[in-house]
């Protein structure tokens, strides 16, 4: 197994489990974005731009809903 499939195989587990979690913290949605973005950028450096490209919506998407649900619990601002 050469480098870059393992940081492959890194961001997708790591996106499967923060996923899992997301209920439980915003930190989980935080952790889903930035794993998304790790898999864009695996499928960029593989060749598969089409997959970078869906993961780097996903990552945005993912740290958009990060943002609003950290937001949401304060009050007066």
């Amino acid at each position: 197994m050469d480098a870059l499939t393992l940081f492959g195989l890194v961001a997708v587990s790591a996106m499967l489990i923060c996923y899992a979690f997301d209920d439980r913290s915003p930190w989980w949605g935080l952790g889903f974005a930035v794993a998304c973005a790790s898999g864009s950028i695996y499928g960029f450096l593989q060749g598969a731009w089409p997959f970078g490209l869906v993961e780097g919506i996903w990552a945005i998407l993912a740290a958009h809903r990060w943002w609003r649900k950290r937001n949401t619990g304060r009050r007066g601002f």
